[in-house]
């Protein structure tokens, strides 16, 4: 077989990696985001053999990959967070468009890989050992649909875990409400904040024992971010065999060398479907693909925008970012540096999922700093494309939801002259709220006040892990609250 690549942005001979360098891959599985079990005949692979690869083919299901509302992919800075309003990984709308060239060869990786995904509830138990190794005195209490440990009313430490998977949890540690005197510890334990960062290594210390007791010990350690004088420690796990983004445990680590606060999960993921996957230099042609038109929203912006010259003085350069042809930036290219085969945080048929991805690491100009993007890599036909997400002009955005076994309470805002209905489309993975609106007849002249209101929607089945998803914000996920 020939190893040459047709011509393209990615061009150059493919570099496959040795067998024992790539994860074996079982092909029994159970069906991630399903409700029914799909088994392979009993296979591993040492990279991918055509026994295994069939197998994966014939009882894979079709992957439900939940469309971003902002569009395709996932980045991240090495230090900071995609803007607010921008979905992780999608080019600024109001930027130009990024095209993605590769610095050199590009691996194969894998021939398959499986999905991963948490399921069912948290175990009190679970709460009660992470608690301890947080030092928080107290048994877990039920509040709503979270377990809590410590003061939730006044100054202390507070842990708190969503009961159902994938058991999301955080924790603080706050000051007391009068400051300790230089060098004593308070009645709550905390001490006087303020101070130099601890060291990588003292902070490091500090999280191995909470990372223990989530799950997460034999997660690769980053201790170089910095907020304040507080050191954070991001511990990203491998499953599998491989690298994990988005599934990451954030320890914050104060001046005094304590545990100040942090975020994660606490149910362990366990193994879904195996699909076939597609090579790096596949995936990155697909994400080039999915960011075309992508920049200035890929609409016409009227032409580019220059400063007039006064009289007698010379014309202004040209934005070398304008198309003046059709009005819009030209691409950006950035460098992919780096390619590895891992599994990459998405929504399938509503639940948060370890999909099988290529972790491209990409520099926009030499010495600047460094993003991770990411692409799906399961076989495209078995990837099941969403219909696209149709919302009357008449409905609601939910702001949050309160669940008791079958009872679904939705909170919205509104006015006083309508009158709102909720209901719901239920499926394994997650259940679709609409709210409508219909203003009420006879009403020519109306107060123009907001309140929040709550509609209540019986479902057919309890809600369980189910996702929640408000329909009116093109099928954001929002949060829970206590009924």
């Amino acid at each position: 077989m020939s190893t040459e690549r047709p011509d393209n942005d990615v061009t150059g001979p493919r570099r496959r990696r040795p067998p024992l360098a790539v994860a074996s891959v079982a092909a029994a599985v159970l069906l991630a985001g399903g409700g029914g079990a799909y088994w392979a005949s009993t296979a591993s692979s040492d990279g991918g053999g055509a026994d295994s690869g069939t197998a994966a083919k014939k009882s894979a299901p079709l992957l439900a990959l939940d469309a971003p509302a902002d569009g395709p992919g996932s980045t991240s800075s090495a230090s900071d967070s995609p803007p607010a309003g921008i979905a992780p990984g999608e080019p600024d709308p109001g930027g130009p468009p990024v095209i993605y060239r590769a610095a050199g060869e590009l691996p194969d990786g894998p021939d398959e890989a499986a999905v991963h995904r948490a399921k069912g509830t948290v175990a009190s138990a679970d709460v009660a050992r992470l608690a301890k190794a947080l030092g928080i005195p107290g048994s877990p209490r039920t509040e709503g649909t979270s377990w809590v440990v410590g003061d939730d009313d006044g100054p202390g430490a507070l842990l708190k875990v969503a009961k159902q998977a994938p058991g999301t949890w955080t924790f603080a540690r706050t000051t007391p409400s009068k400051p300790c005197e230089p060098g004593k510890m308070c009645a709550n334990g905390a001490t006087e904040t303020g101070g130099d960062p601890v060291s990588e290594k003292a902070a490091k210390a500090a999280a191995v024992p909470v990372l223990k007791a989530a799950g997460q010990d034999d997660a690769a350690l980053n201790a170089g971010q910095l907020m304040g004088d507080v050191r954070v420690v991001n511990a990203d796990p491998k499953v599998d065999g491989l690298p994990t983004y988005g599934w990451s445990t954030g320890v914050q680590v104060g001046p005094d060398g304590k545990v100040a606060g942090g975020s994660g999960h606490l149910k362990a993921l366990e193994k879904g479907a195996t699909y076939p996957a597609v090579g790096a230099d596949e995936a990155l042609k697909q994400l080039n693909e999915a960011s075309k038109g992508k920049g200035d929203g890929g609409r016409d912006i009227g032409g580019c925008a220059t400063p007039v010259p006064l009289e007698g003085e010379p014309k202004p350069p040209a934005d070398p970012q304008c198309v003046p042809s059709n009005g819009k930036r030209a691409p950006v290219t950035q460098t992919v540096e780096d390619a590895v085969f891992g599994l990459a945080l998405n929504y399938v048929d509503g639940r948060q999922t370890l999909v099988p991805s290529w972790l491209f690491t990409v520099r926009q100009a030499p010495g600047g700093p460094e993003n991770t993007v990411t692409q799906v890599a399961v076989d495209p036909k078995f990837i099941e494309k969403p219909d696209a997400p149709t919302t009357p002009s008449g409905d609601r955005k939910v702001t949050s939801y309160g669940a008791d076994g079958r009872t679904l309470e939705v909170t919205f805002w509104g006015g006083v002259c309508s009158t709102y209905t909720a209901s719901a489309k239920e499926s394994a993975g997650q259940v679709r709220i609409t709210v409508t609106e219909k203003p009420q007849e006879g009403k020519k002249a109306c107060i123009m006040i907001a309140k929040e209101l709550t509609r209540t929607v019986t479902l057919e089945k309890p809600l369980g892990d189910r996702t929640v998803i408000d329909a009116a914000s093109v099928c954001r996920v929002f949060p829970a609250r206590s009924v």
